[in-house]
C-alpha cells in the first residue's frame, strides 16, 4: 500500500531556498545601509569657522591672554567629533630621539633667535663678501631642545590690510630704525604701536609715489610683471605697495645693524626672508623673477668682476627688468650728500654699465633717480657675438642651495629665432596661475606631465574647500602669512589666490620628487629652497599657517623629526595652525611630540572620506608668553 505524502519534496526545497535568499538579501541590505550612513557621518567637516578650535580640542581656558581672547571668542567647549585612536595598531618607527617629552620654554634671551643667522656664530666666519652673514647653522650638539618664547605682552598681529601700516611694539620691541631712519619714514613708534608710513631711503615721500614713477618707465599694470625681487629691502615697503598692483615681491635683507628689518616686513604681512648677497647663489631658481630692484641697497655691484649683477641675471626672467636707484645713479646731483668723490661715483657707474653690456642687457632709460635695464629675450645675439662671458662648463642653472656664485653668464635655453622667449613665454596674470608652465609643457621635468599638472590643480581645489570647512578662518583675514613647507607644484598657493593671504612655497633641497620651484615661479608665485633638517631663514613668530603635506615622511630617515617640529613652533605665531597630511603612523608620532609642545591637535579624515589611508592632523599652537623680567 502506497505511503501518503503531505506535500511535494520539490516544492518544500524551493520554499526553503526562497527563505534563505530573502534572509541573505535582507542582511546585506542592512549592512550596506549602515556602511553608507557611517561613511556619510565621518565625511562631514565642521561647518562653522570656530569649529577649528572645537575640532582640535582647544578650550577657552587654554587661551590665557586678553589679547588673544577676542580672536578665539568662538571656541566651543565640546565636540561631537570623536578622536581617532591608532596608537595600539600601528608600529612604524619614526626617527625621533624620544616618543614622549614635555618641552620647556627657552630663556627669554632666545625670543628673537634665528638659528642659521645668529650674529654671535656669524662672527666666527670670514667677513670677505659678507660670508659671515650667510647661513651658518648650529651643529647637532648646539641644537636647542626648548620652545622659543614670545615676549611678555605679545599680541596677535593686526589683520591685513591694516597690518601693512601698523604692528604692535610689544611684538618687536625695537626702536633703532625709527631713530636711525626717522627722516626717511621707514617706521615710527606711536605709543604701543609701530606705524609704517611707506617711506624708504630713496622714496621718503612714500613707496606708492615711487612705484608710480617706475610705472611710467615699464609696464607694471599690464599683467606681464608678476614676480619681483627686492635686494636689501629695508622694511619691505616697496613690496608692500606692489601687492595692490598684483605684483608679489620676494624681499630679503641680512640680519645686520638695521635690526629686525625683515621681521618688521613679515609682521606687516609682507613676503620677506633673511638673506644676503654674499658668496653663494640666492636660494631661488634661474629665470624666476620678472623684475629686480635695488634702492640704495648697499650691494657693491661694481666689485668682484660684476659677480652680483651676474647673479641677478641668473634669477631674472628673459625680458625682465633691473631697476636701480641710489648711488651711483644721478651722482652729479647727489655726490656731496653721499660723501663720495665725483671720480669714485663715475667709476662705479661706468663699471655697472660695462657689466650690463657684457650681460647683453639693454639700458631702457635713466630718468630722475631711476635707471632701468632689460635682460634679452634669448642669448642668440650674445652667442653670435661670441661672448666670452657665457658659462662654458655644463651647470645646473637652478641649483641654488649652498652653491657658490659663478663669474660667468648662465646660458638661457636655446631658441630657433631672435624673437622667441628662451624657456617659453608666460601668460599674463592672473591667467598665469593656472596655465601650464613652460617647464612642464616642454618636458623639462620628466616626471611631471600636463595631465598631472591639471589633476594637481583639481585636487588642491577640493583640498582647500575641505580646509575651509575644517579651519574656517581663511576668508576672515585671520591667516595672512602662509607657508607650504613641501610645495611641489604650488597647488595650494594657486587654490588660495581668492583669499587675503600670500604663500611662501618651500621646495625641500635634494627632493626626490624633483626640483619644481621653477614651475612655481612660472605660475606667478614665490618661494625658496630649504633643507628641513636645518632652520628656515626667518625670525620667530612670522607665519600664521603652515602646511606640511608628506614632509615628515620625507625627512623621517634624514634627521630627528623632533627638531623639525620645534622649528615649526619657532616660526609659528601663537594661535597659528599647522596642517599635516601623512600616513596614520607618522601623524600619531607627530601628535605624540607636539602634545608636549603646548599644541592642541586632532587627527581627522582625508577629504575623500574615512577609507583613504592618508589622514590629516590639524594642530593649533596655544597662546603663551615668557614671564616678564622681575623689576
Amino acid at each position: 500500500m502506497a505511503k501518503d505524502h503531505s506535500g511535494s519534496p520539490k516544492l518544500y526545497q524551493l520554499e526553503s531556498k526562497r527563505k534563505r535568499v530573502t534572509w541573505i538579501v535582507g542582511v546585506s541590505g542592512l549592512c550596506i545601509f549602515f556602511y553608507v550612513l557611517g561613511a556619510w557621518q565621518n565625511d562631514r567637516g565642521p561647518r562653522q569657522p570656530a569649529e577649528v578650535y572645537t575640532r582640535v580640542g582647544c578650550e577657552p581656558s587654554t587661551m590665557s591672554s586678553s589679547s588673544s581672547s577676542s580672536s578665539s571668542s568662538g571656541i566651543s567647549s565640546s565636540s561631537s567629533v570623536v578622536s581617532m585612536d591608532f596608537e595600539s595598531h600601528h608600529q612604524l618607527v619614526v626617527n625621533n630621539t624620544k616618543s614622549s617629552e614635555n618641552f620647556s620654554p627657552c630663556a627669554l634671551s632666545y625670543s628673537e633667535y634665528t638659528p642659521c643667522q645668529e650674529p654671535q656664530r656669524g662672527r666666527k666666519f670670514d667677513r670677505d663678501m659678507l660670508k659671515y652673514r650667510e647661513r651658518h647653522c648650529p651643529n647637532k650638539e648646539e641644537l636647542l631642545r626648548c620652545l622659543i618664547p614670545a615676549p611678555p605682552n605679545y599680541k596677535i598681529p593686526f589683520k591685513w590690510p591694516q597690518s601693512r601700516d601698523y604692528a604692535w611694539f610689544a611684538n618687536i620691541p625695537h626702536k633703532e630704525l625709527s631713530i636711525e631712519k626717522a627722516v626717511q619714514n621707514w617706521v615710527q613708534v606711536e605709543g604701543d604701536r609701530l606705524r609704517f608710513p611707506g617711506g624708504g631711503t630713496m622714496f621718503p615721500h612714500g613707496a606708492d609715489a615711487y612705484i608710480d614713477d617706475i610705472s611710467e618707465l615699464i609696464p607694471l599694470t599690464s599683467g606681464t610683471i608678476r614676480t619681483a625681487i627686492d635686494t636689501g629691502c629695508g622694511v619691505a615697503s616697496w613690496g608692500a605697495y606692489l601687492l595692490k598692483r598684483d605684483i608679489i615681491a620676494m624681499s630679503f635683507a641680512p640680519r645686520d645693524t638695521h635690526e629686525a628689518q625683515v621681521w618688521f616686513a613679515l609682521e606687516r604681512g609682507v613676503p620677506a626672508m633673511i638673506g644676503v648677497m654674499g658668496s653663494q647663489r640666492l636660494p631661488y631658481p634661474a629665470r624666476a623673477f620678472d623684475m629686480a630692484h635695488c634702492s640704495r641697497c648697499l650691494i657693491p655691484w661694481s666689485k668682484y668682476d660684476g659677480l652680483y649683477l651676474i647673479e641677478v641675471d641668473r634669477v631674472l626672467r628673459p625680458g625682465g627688468y633691473w631697476i636701480l636707484s641710489g648711488p651711483p645713479i644721478r651722482w652729479k646731483t647727489y655726490w656731496r650728500g653721499w660723501e663720495r668723490t665725483k671720480e669714485d661715483l663715475k667709476k662705479e657707474q661706468d663699471a655697472i654699465e660695462e657689466t650690463a653690456r657684457q650681460l647683453c642687457w639693454k639700458k631702457v632709460i635713466e630718468k630722475g633717480d631711476l635707471s632701468v635695464w632689460q635682460k634679452p629675450l634669448n642669448h642668440m645675439k650674445c652667442i653670435k657675438n661670441k661672448s666670452p662671458y657665457i658659462c662654458k662648463s655644463p651647470n645646473n642653472a637652478d641649483a641654488a642651495w649652498y652653491q657658490n656664485m659663478e663669474a660667468c653668464i648662465t646660458p638661457l635655453p636655446e631658441v630657433t629665432n631672435s624673437d622667441e622667449v628662451a624657456g617659453g613665454a608666460l601668460e599674463k596674470w592672473p591667467e598665469r596661475a593656472f596655465a601650464v608652465p613652460p617647464r612642464i609643457s616642454s618636458g623639462s621635468i620628466p616626471s611631471i606631465t600636463i595631465e598631472k599638472f591639471k589633476e594637481d590643480n583639481k585636487v588642491w581645489s577640493e583640498r582647500v574647500a575641505y580646509y575651509k570647512r575644517l579651519i574656517g578662518l581663511l576668508p576672515q583675514g585671520r591667516y595672512r602669512n602662509v607657508m607650504d613647507a613641501n610645495a611641489y607644484l604650488g597647488g595650494l598657493a594657486a587654490a588660495l589666490t581668492k583669499y587675503p593671504v600670500w604663500v611662501m612655497n618651500v621646495v625641500p633641497a635634494k627632493n626626490e620628487a624633483g626640483d619644481t620651484l621653477g614651475v612655481i615661479y612660472e605660475r606667478g608665485f614665490i618661494g625658496t629652497y630649504n633643507d628641513w633638517c636645518e632652520a628656515f631663514s626667518t625670525y620667530p613668530r612670522t607665519y600664521d599657517l603652515i602646511h606640511a603635506g608628506g614632509l615628515i615622511s620625507l625627512y623621517q630617515d634624514r634627521c630627528d623629526i623632533t627638531y623639525i617640529l620645534l622649528e615649526m613652533d619657532r616660526i609659528l605665531r601663537p594661535e597659528g595652525t599647522v596642517v599635516f597630511r601623512d600616513v596614520v603612523e607618522v601623524l600619531v608620532k607627530i601628535k605624540s611630540i607636539t602634545d608636549g609642545m603646548r599644541w592642541q591637535s586632532r587627527i581627522v579624515d582625508h577629504e575623500s572620506g574615512p577609507f583613504n589611508p592618508e589622514k590629516i592632523l590639524i594642530a593649533v599652537k596655544t597662546y603663551w608668553t615668557a614671564e616678564p623680567k622681575p623689576e
